[in-house]
């Protein structure tokens, strides 16, 4: 998905060369995590990551235009695996309990077929020895498409389409997953409504953050 190039035994979704080019983030790592900064003073996040640094063009749009627009739903597992790999044994997610989803509105859901994160949740849950959980929250308005809009309005974070509609036992460790952050409005709206739930630590994940 990555170029025009046939896949060969052994190789998914992207060839060899590709995966070798894909520049990888993994930001818990850095001394200054970029993706953790973007939540100083809008939510309380234990630790944020991300697998990949998004371009407008490359390969790691071309992943996401497949999994997002294209019905290639299998990225998201691939993603999920790969992220996963990386995390089984680092200490700062080896407590984690709970994976939850971004949530999408029905709509648009119908309209794709999939929650595009689902997959990669899933994945992460299964490595990390978590529950996966898509019904804590919900998006009920369906809002214009984050990638549509400007720097201002996508900052917004004043009329939330997030809502909580499950309660989390307190101690709870949370990882909140997501495709790709810009501003990390979506998810610091969505970790508000999470830390609804006095007591729970909440950190974050992603496919990928944006350059």
């Amino acid at each position: 998905m990555g170029c025009t190039h046939s896949l060969t035994t052994g190789e998914q979704v992207i060839c060899t060369a590709c995966r070798s080019e894909i520049p990888i983030a993994l930001n818990h790592l850095e001394k200054d995590d970029k993706v953790k900064e973007l939540f100083f003073a809008r939510a309380d996040v234990q630790t944020a990551t991300s697998l990949f640094y998004y371009e407008k063009i490359g390969i790691v749009q071309q992943l996401i235009h497949q999994l997002k627009y294209q019905g290639r739903e299998e990225v998201s597992a691939f993603l999920g695996k790969w992220l996963a790999a990386a995390l089984q044994n680092d200490p700062d997610f080896q407590d984690i309990d709970l994976v939850i989803p971004v949530p999408v509105h029905p709509k648009r859901r119908a309209k794709r077929g999939y929650n595009q994160v689902d997959g990669f949740g899933k994945e992460l849950a299964i490595a990390l020895g978590a529950r996966f959980r898509e019904s804590v929250l919900i998006k009920s308005r369906n809002t214009i498409n984050q990638a549509q809009l400007g720097q201002i309005k996508r900052s917004d974070e004043t009329q939330s389409p997030y809502k909580l509609m499950e309660q989390i036992a307190p101690g709870t460790h949370v990882l909140l997953v997501d495709d790709v952050i810009t501003t990390g409005t979506t998810l610091a709206l969505c970790a508000k409504e999470l830390h609804k739930n006095s007591g729970i630590q909440l950190s974050i994940a992603t496919m990928a953050v944006s350059v």
